[in-house]
């Protein structure tokens, strides 16, 4: 007898961006009245993923590796980001 499917284990988070663990360009924040809130050493860049903005270099951005920045949680902390989105 075959074995049936079995499901794997579900976090029950749901991820919206093309990867789950680096950061790619369409998460490149481009909004000037947002940029204009923040500032950002030359090398760097903002992103936004679901669980909110960060700041990563240049060269982290469509590497194919996982970003340390998008998931340090003590970086976002530190970074504390209260940016106002225009409507």
């Amino acid at each position: 007898m075959a074995r049936g499917f079995q499901k794997k284990h579900d976090t029950g988070r749901a991820v919206t961006t093309k990867t789950a663990y680096g950061t790619d360009n369409s998460m490149v924040v481009t909004d000037e009245n947002i940029l204009n809130q923040i500032e950002l050493k030359n090398d760097c860049v903002l992103c936004k993923d679901d669980d909110g903005y960060y700041i990563t270099p240049k060269t982290n951005i469509d590497t194919g590796l996982a970003d340390p920045f998008r998931h340090c949680l003590d970086y976002r902390k530190k970074l504390n980001l209260n940016i106002k989105e225009s409507e």
